[in-house]
């Protein structure tokens, strides 16, 4: 049976609810495995701590296992996307989990993006967080930044967490960001 037999024999649900449910029947299933093994096999999911992880995006049916992981805040970094993340924040809402996205552009990632997203963190630092964009790129890079110039955490830890990823050094507009918040930071801190 396909997709469009399942909407049709379920035509008195919502549209969003059929999509839903046509998504979850046509995925593999993850009830065999614990919400941990499941949440391994997003793409470049790295846990940086008992309270953090970060990833590449998500599957729908993924989110009852980042609630089950006992995450509390989902923090999507791309931007809105039909195909990719269309129903993301009302599924994780639907978990009982806050949702934010902040839509970070791969080519001009701002420093205004990065000041919101640490505003985030800061606003959570007591909460269970998973951060994700598509590739977690924009992830792993803000993440070390907060981790860096917030949190306190360890220059090499977080370089390692990031480059197990990629290396922003690769990309000119990355590299440049990266520079510009430590150069920021570093003047704001009197060094």
């Amino acid at each position: 049976m396909n997709r469009r037999s399942y909407i049709l024999t379920f035509g008195s649900v919502s549209p969003v609810a059929a999509l839903v449910l046509a998504l979850t029947i046509t995925s593999p299933v993850h009830a065999q495995v614990t919400a941990e093994e499941d949440l391994a096999t997003i793409r470049n999911f790295v846990q940086i701590s008992d309270d953090l992880a970060t990833s590449g995006q998500v599957a729908y049916d993924q989110i009852a296992s980042i609630k089950s992981a006992g995450y509390e805040v989902v923090v999507n970094l791309a931007p809105a996307s039909v195909t990719m993340n269309e129903l993301e924040g009302f599924l994780v809402a639907e978990q009982g989990m806050t949702y934010v996205q902040i839509p970070v552009s791969w080519s001009e990632p701002s420093l205004r993006d990065l000041k919101q997203f640490f505003s985030v963190m800061k606003a959570n630092e007591d909460r269970k967080v998973f951060v994700h964009c598509f590739a977690n790129m924009r992830a792993s890079a803000f993440t070390y930044l907060y981790r860096t110039l917030v949190a306190g955490d360890p220059e090499d830890a977080a370089l390692a967490d990031m480059n197990a990823v990629w290396d922003p050094d690769d990309v000119e507009q990355w590299a440049e960001l990266i520079a510009t918040a430590k150069e920021r930071a570093s003047a704001r801190d009197g060094g």
